[in-house]
């Protein structure tokens, strides 16, 4: 998702100007602008041998094969019925909406992610009106565990991962995504009240019953992900990670590779910071969502500003842009990752989907990494209260 300061655009020209002439060749020509993309990102590389080249190619991500990159689609109530917002103060309406989940499918995109409560109910209505005609071509990945009334969408605060408020959801879902079956169903956040093996058996009946192919969970602790996948696998766990966030290294990924499950990074392009929007001197509104978010606080944004100074050079020598070199570093970690970045804009959109044809060379990724090791981050990446509702295990069952 991008957020452009007016106050940033100079000291970031040759970074829009370089996206705006790949865009205006690209309609010229009449051809998709990533192809443009990986076309430059492949003469700039030279003849290093690329750790892997997953141009137009599927990866494993779990069970699941899907394309490399995938959609965000985390979208709420604008100020009229039509508007649709996202968290980061950027607007569309609901038929742009609908027109870029499509543009997405025909770009070969095949993993969709959206969840219960965006909107609430609102991004799933969209996703399922935008799939009709197409829905055999894509993954849809959604979340239940706010409690979240199924009926009329009110917020009655807290989670619910109870068995029974499971499977109402789940049948609300179904309805509104207007589809038989969820690919994957994420645990949204771990619920404190509920055994992680009551979710997981729920899960397993959910599948058995053919309503649900696969699920997953969000911000999880580490034991209860083993305790979950002892009942019946886990094919999925997304959790933040980015450039700017890297804290899944540490023991959230040792363990997705231990048990062969899939791993979908949230926020991929660092709620917008690795896109080079964003500058020292940006303040956010109160519908921003970064207005809460600490490493975006006053005082910490220039202090992590070398961060985006590092993103940027590379993108130069690449000759791509700042998103395609973090999204491409995403996807260079591992086979088995799957990065969802959401926008707006379809130019972004086009952007994202091109990432999937850059690569690195090992030595290439060796000095990249060793850089970016030596820039630290002021600031938590999620506010106390948010932050708090990750990470956590679930009771034990008694």
């Amino acid at each position: 998702m991008r957020n452009t300061d007016p106050n940033a655009l100079s000291g970031h020209s040759r970074e829009s100007v370089s996206r705006r002439q790949l865009l205006a060749t690209a309609t010229t020509l009449g051809v998709a602008p990533w192809l443009l993309s990986a076309h430059a990102s492949s003469g700039a590389a030279g003849s290093a041998s690329p750790v892997h080249r997953n141009a137009g190619s599927r990866r494993k991500l779990g069970p699941m094969e899907v394309f490399p990159i995938g959609l965000g689609c985390q979208w709420h109530p604008g100020r009229s019925p039509q508007v649709v917002n996202d968290l980061y103060a950027s607007s569309t309406d609901r038929q742009a909406a609908i027109a870029l989940i499509r543009r997405a499918v025909d770009l070969g995109v095949t993993l969709i992610d959206t969840a219960e409560v965006y909107g609430p109910f609102m991004s799933e209505e969209i996703l399922g009106e935008a799939l009709q005609g197409i829905r055999d071509r894509v993954a849809v990945s959604t979340k239940f565990g706010f409690d979240v009334d199924p009926q009329s969408g009110a917020r009655r605060g807290g989670l619910n991962s109870r068995p029974e408020h499971i499977r109402q959801v789940v049948e609300a879902q179904l309805r509104r995504l207007r589809t038989d079956r969820i690919d994957l169903l994420y645990q949204h956040r771990v619920d404190p009240q509920v055994p992680i093996e009551d979710v997981a058996g729920t899960m397993k009946d959910l599948i058995g019953q053919g309503k649900v192919r696969h699920y997953g969970l969000s911000e999880p602790g580490l034991q209860t992900v083993r305790r979950a996948h002892a009942v019946h696998p886990v094919a999925v766990i997304q959790n933040e990670y980015s450039m700017l966030w890297r804290g899944p290294e540490a023991q959230v990924l040792p363990l997705c590779e231990e048990l062969g499950i899939g791993f979908v990074p949230w926020s991929p392009l660092g709620m917008g910071f690795l896109t080079g929007t964003v500058t020292a001197r940006r303040r956010f509104d109160d519908l921003d969502f970064r207005a809460s978010v600490p490493r975006f606080a006053r005082d910490a944004l220039p202090d992590n500003m070398p961060l985006v100074a590092l993103v940027q050079t590379w993108a130069r020598r690449k000759n791509v842009t700042p998103a395609q070199i973090a999204l491409a570093w995403l996807t260079a970690r591992k086979p088995w990752i799957v990065p969802i970045p959401g926008t707006t804009d379809v130019a972004h959109l086009e952007e994202n989907v091109a990432a999937a044809s850059i690569s690195f060379s090992a030595s290439e990724l060796q000095e990249l990494d060793t850089a970016l090791a030596a820039i630290p981050i002021r600031g938590a990446r999620l506010s106390p209260p948010v932050l708090g509702a990750t990470g956590v295990e679930a009771p034990l069952k008694r």
